[in-house]
């Protein structure tokens, strides 16, 4: 799928070139015209009945413009795809919804638009307003909604609709998290059942726990294959733009992350003790130097745990420029299961 930049015409002297340029070049799909841009290419992907495929990469990669192709909100500049069955999509929070409209109106509404027969959506309206929760708010109009509500109640209701294939969209980004409990729940539930679910988030943590394969785009297909592997592939590229600073009064030149018996790690179990060693190189004289560490799970950036060296620690005197200065921290990784990454700092 191939968009153009500042597609705007507002008059006759740019409107004419414009559409005598398209008529000449439809011939040449494969070409980018001027200011036109592949928001999606190459990319190519089978999800079969009871498996699930996570879609991540970064902003503006084209996951969105991906599920707007499947639901055929888009159409393809080139290319096919073939969806099979009842579709349950969510693909922008409270798209399809009317604002004037109260939330029970929407459930049928939305209902409606998606297949559901008006018997079929009465039997099931009670259990969508549960599952959403906005029992208290579903006769007042959406627009009075916020972001969360709203997802809340687009997710209820396309996961009620009894789907053979489910396309969503960053559902998990607005939701609480009782809520998105519900919905990783929901969807590991209609695995179990058969549908095939095709799931775009930033929440790495769910994608690891729901998919069975993922999709690592950046326009083009970057990495494909094993969710773990994948998501680590993701990180390390998204970890490698970052640079270290250097050449101030003292850098940190190594960090080692270790078992007790000095041995490397990459994986370990809940509760295991670790020694994470961290030299700096002291370019300058210094009296006062603090060292410390933060360790954020890579999925959501929570802050597990962080710890602090303080001069007195570390240092004890002044330290002559030149000298390399070690510090040992070790700590329990009383950690959930998840991929974490540690950042080191010194002041």
């Amino acid at each position: 799928k191939k968009f153009r930049r500042g597609e705007r015409h507002d008059s006759l002297r740019d409107l004419i070139p414009s559409a005598v340029a398209r008529l000449m070049g439809r011939a040449r799909e494969d070409e980018l015209q001027q200011k036109e841009f592949w928001a999606v290419r190459n990319v190519s992907f089978e999800v079969h009945a009871g498996k699930a495929l996570g879609i991540i990469g970064p902003n503006g990669a084209g996951k969105s413009t991906t599920l707007k192709l499947l639901t055929r909100i888009l159409r393809p500049t080139k290319g096919t795809f073939l969806v099979r069955g009842r579709v349950g999509a969510l693909i922008e929070v409270a798209a399809g919804f009317h604002p004037d409209l109260t939330g029970r109106e929407n459930i049928f509404l939305q209902g409606t638009i998606m297949g559901m027969k008006n018997a079929e959506i009465r039997r099931k309206v009670d259990e969508i307003i549960d599952f959403a929760g906005v029992e208290a708010f579903v006769d007042s109009p959406v627009k009075r909604y916020s972001s969360g509500m709203n997802a809340r109640l687009g997710f209820s209701i396309a996961a009620h609709l009894e789907p053979d294939v489910l396309i969503i969209d960053e559902v998990l980004s607005v939701g609480d998290a009782a809520f998105q409990d519900r919905c990783v729940t929901r969807m590991e539930q209609f695995k179990r059942q058969g549908v095939a679910l095709v799931f775009v988030s930033h929440n790495l943590q769910a994608i690891s726990t729901l998919c069975d394969e993922a999709l690592f785009i950046k326009s083009e297909p970057k990495a494909r294959g094993a969710t773990a592997d994948v998501i680590r592939q993701y990180l390390s590229t998204s970890m490698a733009t970052q640079h270290t600073e250097t050449g101030g009064a003292v850098d940190i030149v190594e960090a080692r992350l270790t078992d007790r018996t000095g041995a490397p790690v990459s994986i370990v179990r809940p509760g295991t003790p670790l020694s994470l060693r961290v030299k700096y190189l002291v370019r300058e004289p210094l009296t006062e130097v603090d060292l410390s560490f933060v360790c954020h799970r890579s999925t959501d950036m929570l802050v597990a745990y962080d710890g602090n060296f303080h001069d007195s620690e570390t240092v004890g005197s002044e330290v002559v420029p030149g000298t390399t200065v070690e510090t040992d921290f070790e700590f329990t990784a009383n950690l959930t299961r998840g991929q974490y990454h540690i950042t080191c700092e010194v002041f």
